[in-house]
Parts: structure tokens; sequence; C-alpha cells
């Protein structure tokens, strides 16, 4: 299978295309036919040997993904083969620019109907991220009021979203450009 790899850290420059062989799913984990990746601002750190995050070289680089539940590892429940999935693949942001992608069945959930594959791989760091910040770390509930500050980006307009569904008041900063 083909997959995006990097054997040293550096500029865009280290990334290639390469032939691997398909991953087998462990315990605990689902193999993925990739439809779909998403690409954040982390894909960078970890090609530069900045994410904060243990790695070992050769890497496939992507963490959001999107697809089809190719096979399942022992211990994992709630998916067959067939699904339509979306979600991270693990905890070092690693695996997903690939044909398949092994991904913590813990990190995925089934796609919604609503989201084509493109939506759903755009979704799952920043949205667990909005998630993260607004009710695990400040514990947001309804009747509070929170300042989201870079309301229309994608963390921040996640979290707005998100708050205002639980029924918070939210007040949030965006830059002139974004204000619509």
């Amino acid at each position: 299978m083909k997959a995006v790899r990097i054997s040293e850290y550096g500029p865009p420059t280290v990334v290639r295309l390469v032939e691997v062989d398909r991953p087998e799913p462990g315990t605990g984990e689902l193999r993925v036919r990739v439809n779909a990746a998403g690409v954040g601002p982390w894909d960078a750190l970890v090609r530069e040997g900045h994410s904060g995050v243990p790695q070992t070289l050769p890497l496939t680089l992507g963490s959001d993904i999107a697809g089809t539940v190719d096979a399942l590892g022992a211990d994992v429940s709630g998916f067959r083969v067939g699904d339509e999935v979306y979600g991270l693949t693990n905890q070092h942001f690693t695996g997903g620019y690939a044909e398949f992608a092994l991904a913590s069945g813990r990190s995925m959930a089934r796609k919604p109907k609503s989201l084509n594959f493109i939506q759903a791989a755009s979704a799952p760091v920043v949205a667990v991220t909005a998630w993260q910040m607004l009710f695990d770390y400040a514990q947001a509930t309804a009747g509070q009021k929170v300042l989201i500050h870079g309301g229309a980006g994608n963390v921040g307009a996640y979290a707005v979203q998100m708050a205002r569904s639980a029924g918070v008041e939210v007040f949030a900063t965006a830059s002139a450009e974004d204000l619509a």
C-alpha cells in the first residue's frame, strides 16, 4: 500500500510517498481503509520533530482519518467490518496518511451520515480539543458564561457551537475579516 512517510525530521522535502506493508490490527485496534485524512498544524510539528510526543522513525504522518473498517483486532467492540468511521489514529498523531491506517477503537466513532468523508476527517483533533477545553478543563455548564478567543477559527468555531448547545452563554473574539 502507499503511505506518506518520513525517515528523518525536517522541512516538507523530507516527506516521501512510499510502498509499505498493509498493517495488521493489534488488540483494541481497527484497520481503516482511509477515504480522507485531515491536515493540521500538528502534522508539521511531527514532521519537524517538535510535536512533544515521543516518535520513532520512520513514521507515517497524519492522525485525523475517515474511512471504512477493513479489519478488527482482538477486544474491539461496537464496530463491524464495513462500518464508516472517523476519528484519531493514536496518541502519537501518526499513521493516517496511508491507504490503510490502524486506529485505536477508543479513538474512533461511526461517521455521521450527514457528513461526507472529507468533512468527517477534518473534525477529530479540533473538535476533541474544543470539548476538552470547555468541559474537561473549564467544566462549563448550562447557565455559565464563557469567552472564546478565536471564535471563527477551527477550534473556536467548534467551541462556540458546543457551548451554545450545552446552554452556556458565549462571548467570542474574532479578527475583523472573520466577523461574518
